[in-house]
């Protein structure tokens, strides 16, 4: 381990790498503060930037966005009551109610610090658990990750999707007939290509990120007029006050950082969970640690209530990299993008990564903590310029991300049709977005498609053509279960849903 940490340390704190892990932050950052944009948006805009770059410089940029997009959200949750990205909802509950009493500079002050103690413990947990579940998988077999591939796209469908398996899996058959799009790998026999040479080589995955993300985002809020910076055009750089904390408050963050990184940590490392996820359980587990007192404090500016969701999200993105790194099998939508970028690197993730490549996965776990040092020194100082970013109107905004979407494509490949099949994925992705059908589930079915039917076809080959493959390892047996007791509580969920709305 202290020789892999060395080899990280040499490649993370190289100019070049220091430099991208600085880029990533900021704008990280900025995007991630922007309501109605995410870190999934903000990754799909720099994978043609990192086009060329080495692997591990191009994660580590991406890995930079990644957490301080969620660094970043929670500012416009704190000032506008408008969370940035999912994962900071949670923390406008308690965040904006301090601002409107004039602690704006304090809640965002309170935010950083959490943010940066829940990501510093989270990469720790990486530094240890990263290397030994690598070990571990080792074992795993071709079925075993075909039913992990399965795993992650019913829990993904299950845990992101604010209820609607349905809609989720959906989704995720439709990512999946995208993948299949091109010659097969076996036998060379061109598939859905519609005698079209361009279709031969598949569908790009940067081209259905850029399209399914960054341009439906954009016409779907023109589609619905609304600005999301519009709230913040009131704020003034004298409103947000003080960034000072109190002795009493940081003994408050003290009780509470450390088991909302644990349970954020945690939460992570499972598929479909999430940020999202960690954050809403964080902030109802400090509820019921707290005394009756503190209680009462919650949804109206309290310390606990706002450090513990924050804390908890830095610390998820952390958890995230493991199965990514470790199995190769992304745990949510943005590590699903990232997972499709390493794989146009030539580099894959999963148990050898730690042997064959242990530059990128070590020098990507160092930079997390050396990302998480940069964000704190970005915003703590800057907390009231970079306020004022959020008052960017929505007239520069949309026109800069299709100019960026559309220039990135075509600088790629160079090819005309590559930029009508964007649009036209674009469209139909805009049409799912009115109708609140989820995208991450898409992202990760794509990505996984290939891998899914490699390994399935392998378990055939292995088993004669028998599907015996599914029961005949224990492994494979715990990993359906568990697949099977998501599906069946998810449609026991919707069953118990509709019978109360026929009720009603």
């Amino acid at each position: 381990m202290i020789e892999g940490i060395l080899i990280g340390l040499k490649t993370a704190l190289s100019f070049q790498n220091l430099l991208m892990v600085m880029i990533g932050c900021f704008a990280g950052t900025i995007i991630g503060m922007l309501p109605g944009l995410g870190p999934m948006t903000a990754i799909a805009l720099m994978i043609p930037i990192t086009y060329g770059f080495d692997p591990a410089t191009g994660l580590i940029l991406m890995a930079g966005v990644y957490y301080g997009a969620v660094f970043g959200g929670s500012t416009s949750s704190i000032l506008i009551n408008a969370p940035g990205v999912p994962g900071t909802v949670a923390t406008s509950f308690d965040g904006y109610p301090m601002a409107q009493q004039g602690k704006a500079g304090k809640a965002l002050a309170i935010a950083a610090y959490s943010s940066f103690a829940g990501g510093t413990i989270a990469a720790i947990f990486l530094l240890i658990a990263a290397p030994s579940l690598s070990k571990v998988s080792l074992s795993f077999r071709s079925p075993d990750y075909f039913g992990l591939m399965i795993l992650g796209l019913t829990a993904v469908a299950a845990f992101s999707s604010k209820g609607n398996f349905l809609k989720a899996m959906m989704m995720c058959v439709f990512g999946l007939m995208l993948a299949s799009v091109g010659q097969d790998t076996l036998s060379d026999i061109p598939r859905f290509t519609f005698n079209t040479m361009n279709l031969s080589d598949g569908i790009s995955f940067v081209l259905v990120v850029m399209a399914t993300f960054a341009m439906s985002e954009a016409l779907t809020i023109i589609i619905k007029g609304n600005d999301p910076t519009k709230a913040a055009k009131q704020i003034s750089l004298t409103d947000l006050g003080s960034i000072k904390v109190s002795k009493e408050e940081t003994k408050q963050m003290a009780k509470t950082i450390p088991r909302s990184s644990i349970l954020g940590f945690i939460v992570g490392v499972l598929p479909g969970a999430g940020a999202t996820i960690a954050s809403f359980l964080a902030y109802g587990m400090e509820r019921n640690f707290v005394s009756n007192e503190e209680k009462e404090k919650f949804g109206k500016g309290s310390v606990q209530g706002l450090s513990a969701p924050e804390t908890a999200n830095n610390a998820a993105c952390s958890g995230a990299f493991v199965p990514l790194l470790t199995l190769g099998i992304p745990g949510s939508g943005t590590t699903a993008v990232m997972l499709g970028a390493l794989l146009g690197f030539g580099i894959q993730p999963g148990p050898r990564l730690y042997e064959t490549n242990p530059e990128i996965f070590w020098s990507v776990i160092m930079s997390m903590y050396i990302g998480m040092v940069v964000l704190l020194i970005l915003n703590l100082p800057l907390i009231p310029y970079i306020a004022r970013i959020l008052a960017v109107p929505r007239t520069f905004l949309i026109p800069m991300i299709l100019f960026f979407s559309v220039t990135g494509i075509y600088l790629m490949s160079f090819n005309n049709f590559d930029i009508f099949l964007m649009i036209g994925i674009a469209g139909v992705a805009t049409i799912l977005r009115l109708y609140d059908f989820p995208m991450p589930p898409l992202i990760l079915a794509f990505v996984l498609g290939g891998l899914m039917e490699e390994n399935l076809r392998r378990s055939l080959l292995i088993s004669d053509g028998s599907w015996s493959f599914l029961w005949d390892r224990p492994l494979t047996i715990c990993i359906m279960i568990v697949i099977l007791l998501i599906v069946g509580w998810q449609i026991y969920n919707s069953f118990s849903k509709y019978k109360i709305d026929q009720k009603t």
